[in-house]
């Protein structure tokens, strides 16, 4: 038995940059890995580079999830999938917009906590989970109302899963990153007038990477964490402890 259980770990949100950094670090950590996203072209190279398996699902549907992950052999989960979202006031809001951010986010998180929980618990060897969450869902962001709010939920979800499932020897933690600097997100964290004010807030005083961020995970789900459990964990330059 490896340091992280007797069985897989899946990672969804794979074809991302900090899902598919979590797979790798995981990989070469010694643990068996499924990776699943909706880029099926990045899963596959992900797949030639760390030998990861591989599962498509589309974690807004109830029938995708259960259809793949019931059943399916875990001892690990990453909840990784996500959805930016837009940036708006409570007053401009798309709510289209925001119910897509839950439905990913919070909704979607659950519906393979659900499904893979039942497994574990069927297997009786324990495990982890680890939601990704953000540092939107600890403080107050401008523009976030919609991706914030889909955090805190998730955040939620992380604590009563945790209460619940610890009977059976299963933890569950969360991760709450500050921004990695992709162009996805630098159309908005690069702006120089958001940049700036943000960075001069942060004790480090920059950016993180999708390493950084991937690391934590692995120790989460490790046995180096098998006392771990019902935690937040911001990594964020120390930007929520001010």
């Amino acid at each position: 038995m490896s340091e992280f259980g007797n069985g897989p770990v899946l990672v969804t949100g794979a074809s991302g940059g900090i899902g598919g950094a979590t797979v790798s670090h995981l990989v070469k950590s010694g643990a068996e890995v499924i990776a699943s996203g909706r880029d099926e072209d990045k899963l596959d190279q992900l797949a030639a580079k760390t030998g990861c398996r591989t599962l498509a699902f589309d974690v807004t549907s109830e029938d995708s999830v259960k259809g793949a992950v019931e059943g399916l052999d875990l001892w690990g989960v990453v909840n990784c999938a996500g959805f930016g979202g837009e940036i708006a006031t409570p007053m401009d809001t798309d709510i289209t917009i925001f119910d897509k951010v839950i439905a990913i986010n919070a909704r979607g998180a659950l519906l393979v906590t659900k499904y893979a929980s039942q497994s574990m618990v069927r297997l009786g060897q324990g495990g982890a989970i680890v939601n990704v969450s953000s540092q939107a869902g600890l403080v107050a962001l401008k523009g976030h109302i919609s991706y914030g709010s889909s955090k805190a939920a998730l955040d939620n979800i992380t604590r009563v899963s945790a209460l619940e499932l610890g009977e059976y020897g299963i933890r569950v933690n969360s991760v709450h990153p500050t921004v990695v600097m992709t162009p996805m997100s630098a159309w908005y964290w690069g702006r120089p007038e958001i940049e700036g004010p943000f960075l001069s807030r942060m004790p480090l005083g920059r950016w993180a990477t999708e390493g950084e961020i991937a690391a934590p995970i692995v120790f989460l789900l490790s046995d180096g964490a098998s006392m771990i459990s019902g935690v937040s964990l911001p990594i964020d330059g120390g930007y929520t402890a001010i």
